[in-house]
């Protein structure tokens, strides 16, 4: 690995005349200690603690908030768009040949209650042109960089503005002013279809690991779970599929049997596969409440 080769190309891709020299040189630094991934494995993601929005136990004071964007995560790593598994995305050339040589994070959306359909793009293994003009990558963070959300976010704006790509974007960020106003705009934007709200800690530091420096709030819960055994329906339902017995992360087993389409039932998810499933709260025992079927997570795959 040319780690000289490496921190030309950062001082190149963010000139000091639009970021500081000190800026400059910390990206170098931070290319020497790095490098840049040469093989697929899953990206060091920071990953986002869940926000009852019935009762907030921390303060939000300091905190940058945007819409939870129902898309596909994606990480650049310099080279290479990845998923959050580390697959490798086969976007255009088109689509990536502005990124810098640095790590950075967003989301591949299209528009809201669209997941499936930019899902089925990210999966395509020979980029298809007029599938990927409806993507956009929306960036949130620099995870390489080394400073507080707020400095990390800062350069990321000014890096955004300054190659002024259409279909590259930094996500749109609200101060925290009060539980009230937060409340309010999750309403909103739930109304409108979004999934939810996402919070970041201006002061946090990129951290790879689950922290409460990065949020996510909805008007529900949902997690992952992998599907253990498919269990026949009864009824109407005869010969189709009844419920999914599921496993979470935890170890929970339980049963998810609401939320399916007839398509779904009649074609359901495999044994070993990822699915999204919502639910509201959970009882005594750590088990999900009216645990219901949201989607199959084809990013996992």
């Amino acid at each position: 690995m040319n780690f000289l080769f490496i921190e030309q190309k950062f001082c190149l891709n963010f000139s000091p005349r639009l970021i500081s020299t000190l800026t400059c040189l910390a990206l170098t630094t931070t290319a020497s200690q790095m490098g840049v991934a040469d093989t697929s494995v899953a990206p060091p993601l920071q990953l986002a603690e869940s926000l009852d929005s019935a009762d907030y136990q921390q303060d939000l004071s300091g905190y940058w908030y945007a819409e939870k964007l129902d898309g596909v995560r994606g990480y650049w790593d310099g080279k290479r768009l990845l998923t959050r598994q580390g697959n490798i995305i086969s976007a255009p050339k088109w689509f990536t040949q502005s990124l810098p040589e640095i790590a950075m994070e967003g989301e591949l959306w299209i528009g809201r209650q669209q997941f499936d359909r930019v899902s089925s793009i990210v999966r395509q293994h020979q980029a298809k042109e007029i599938d990927w003009r409806s993507v956009s990558f929306h960036l949130f963070d620099l995870p390489q960089y080394p400073g507080t959300f707020e400095q990390r976010r800062t350069v990321m704006e000014q890096w955004v503005a300054t190659i002024n790509r259409p279909h590259i974007k930094a996500v749109t960020l609200t101060a925290f002013t009060s539980q009230a106003a937060l409340e309010q705009q999750l309403l909103s934007w739930t109304r409108g279809g979004a999934e939810g709200i996402m919070l970041y800690r201006g002061a946090g530091l990129y951290q790879a690991k689950r922290t409460n420096d990065l949020l996510k709030l909805k008007s529900y819960e949902d997690a992952e779970a992998r599907v253990i055994e498919i269990l026949p329906g009864k009824g109407k339902y005869q010969g189709m599929l009844g419920s999914l017995l599921v496993e979470s992360s935890d170890g929970q087993r339980f049963r998810v049997g609401s939320g399916f389409t007839d398509a779904q039932r009649s074609a359901p998810p495999k044994i070993g596969s990822i699915i999204t499933y919502r639910f509201n709260g959970k009882t005594r025992y750590g088990k999900p409440r009216f645990a219901r079927f949201e989607r199959i997570r084809s990013d996992y795959e």
